[in-house]
């Protein structure tokens, strides 16, 4: 599903590209080209992201036991350079023509044309991010949301035709000056783009994600999950990874530890949607930590149960057992 929507959006993108072009070369407007330009990003990032989302579900190999799911943030870091190469150019063909105001021509042609891909793109993206969302695909998240961005400021640079076809082209120098306005904002998406990029190719920690994780876990926590700490939780592609440290009860044998790794698994499996790989390191319990154990038939128990400690990104990311000082707030 995701290949098949990405390619129709990689398509589109190729058909609109060329109605804008049209819509310049018949107006002569930089305003419309800064529209154009910025429809070539949404060319390239349509088939690279198309590229993307095929290396990204494939299978991992001896050279990529992590899966291939990086190559989604390549693709977005290749995108977010090229918005803001499309913004530099915008600005160099805006100042030209600030100092050298072209005749323009044929606005009204030009707005329907330009009102009509932005409403399109509007449409795409709307129903590329719901998808994405979906199936939870990054690429068809970014896609989505690109073509809203590029579709909003479509409205803007359809609001300045509006304004030359009203004043019959008195102010020449106002196309430039919208061109600027929006090649800013063009290098702004693109590097919100290459930012997030980076930090997916850097293992920056996905903090809503992290947190999400955490809310199912507690919820739904078993009493012999005495504790869990040194949590990540990384995504690539559609294949979650989450590395923890169990602890459970220090008699337990191997096959009831293996159950409830399983249980971990397919709680976050159930939730989520998705593929989910864990590995998890177990550990035995502490006598130390029967005060925050509320695990009620232990045999073994050597302290009463005091209070269970609530898990939190703050607390679960360290790399230490719980329990040994006083109860955590």
């Amino acid at each position: 599903m995701p290949v098949r929507i990405q390619r129709n959006i990689a398509l589109l993108s190729v058909v609109l590209f060329l109605a804008k072009m049209l819509a310049w070369y018949l107006t002569h407007s930089v305003t419309v080209l800064t529209d154009a330009l910025e429809s070539v990003v949404n060319v390239v990032a349509g088939f690279l992201g198309l590229f993307s989302i095929i290396v990204a579900n494939m299978p991992r190999d001896t050279n990529h036991p992590y899966g291939h799911g990086k190559a989604e943030f390549l693709s977005s870091a290749i995108e977010g350079t090229l918005i803001i190469m499309a913004g530099v150019v915008i600005i160099y063909e805006a100042v030209h023509h600030l100092v050298m105001p072209p005749q323009l021509e044929k606005l009204n042609v030009g707005l329907f044309i330009v009102a009509g891909c932005g409403l399109i793109n509007f449409l795409a993206g709307k129903y590329a991010e719901k998808k994405g969302v979906k199936n939870n695909s990054m690429i068809l998240i970014s896609a989505g949301k690109h073509l809203q961005t590029d579709a909003w400021s479509t409205v803007a640079i359809v609001i300045g035709l509006i304004i030359f076809v009203l004043t019959n082209n008195k102010w020449p120098w106002l196309d430039s000056i919208i061109a600027l306005c929006f090649a800013l904002i063009t290098m702004i998406t693109g590097y919100k783009v290459l930012r997030r990029s980076i930090s997916g190719i850097m293992d920056e920690t996905d903090l809503v994600l992290l947190a999400e994780v955490i809310a199912v876990i507690q919820e739904r926590r078993r009493p012999q999950w005495v504790d869990l700490h040194n949590l990540r939780v990384i995504q690539y592609g559609a294949m979650m990874h989450v590395d923890a440290h169990m602890t459970l009860p220090w008699y337990y044998q191997v096959l009831d530890a293996e159950k409830e790794i399983h249980a971990l698994e397919e709680l976050i499996q159930s939730h989520f949607k998705n593929q989910v790989e864990l590995f998890i390191h177990i550990d035995a319990c502490m006598p130390y930590q029967c005060k925050i154990c509320s695990l009620a038939d232990c045999p073994e128990r050597k302290h009463p149960f005091q209070q269970q400690i609530e898990w939190r990104i703050d607390n679960l990311w360290l790399d230490a057992k719980h329990g040994q000082d006083a109860i955590e707030s």
